[in-house]
C-alpha cells in the first residue's frame, strides 16, 4: 500500500509539472493512463494475434484496454468527481469512447487492410490509431462521464 502511495505521489508531482506547461491536469492523467492503455492494447494485439485475425486481435484488444483505462481513469485521473455506480459509468465510457474508437480503430483496420508493414508490425498501427482517439476520448470522457 505505502509503494503504491508512492508511486501515485510520484506521478502526481510530474503532472504538476508537466501542468506548468499550459495543460491541463486531467489531459495529462488521461494521457499517461492511456499511455498504459497503448500498452495493455498492444500487448493484448500480440497475444491474440496467433489465434484469431487482427481485425478480431483489435476489436478484442480495445475493450480490454478502454476497460483497464476506464477504472484507471476512475481511481486517479478523476478521483474528485462524484461517481455514478461503476456498471453504469463503465457503459458511458465505452459509449462516449464509441467515437474515439471510430477514429483508433478505423485507423488501425485502414492500415491492417492497406499496409503490409503493419500486418508484420502491428503496433504501429495500435499507436497511429491512439493518437487518433485520444483527444476525442478525452474531450467526451470528462464531459459526459466523469463530471
Amino acid at each position: 500500500m505505502l509503494a503504491e502511495a508512492n508511486l501515485v505521489d510520484s506521478l502526481d508531482r510530474l503532472v504538476g509539472l508537466v501542468a506548468r506547461l499550459g495543460f491541463s491536469e486531467s489531459f495529462i492523467r488521461f494521457g499517461i493512463v492511456g499511455t498504459l492503455g497503448f500498452v495493455c492494447d498492444t500487448s493484448t494485439v500480440y497475444l491474440l494475434r496467433p489465434f484469431v485475425s487482427l481485425y478480431i486481435a483489435g476489436t478484442c484488444s480495445f475493450i480490454v484496454a478502454a476497460t483497464m483505462n476506464w477504472v484507471i481513469n476512475r481511481i486517479w485521473t478523476f478521483r474528485h468527481v462524484e461517481h455514478a455506480a461503476a456498471h453504469v459509468q463503465w457503459v458511458k465510457f465505452l459509449a462516449a469512447n464509441a467515437i474515439g474508437f471510430g477514429f483508433n480503430r478505423g485507423t488501425f483496420f485502414l492500415l491492417v487492410a492497406f499496409s503490409p508493414l503493419v500486418v508484420a508490425h502491428p503496433v504501429i498501427g495500435i499507436a497511429a490509431g491512439s493518437a487518433c482517439g485520444l483527444i476525442f476520448n478525452y474531450l467526451l470522457s470528462k464531459r459526459f462521464v466523469f463530471r
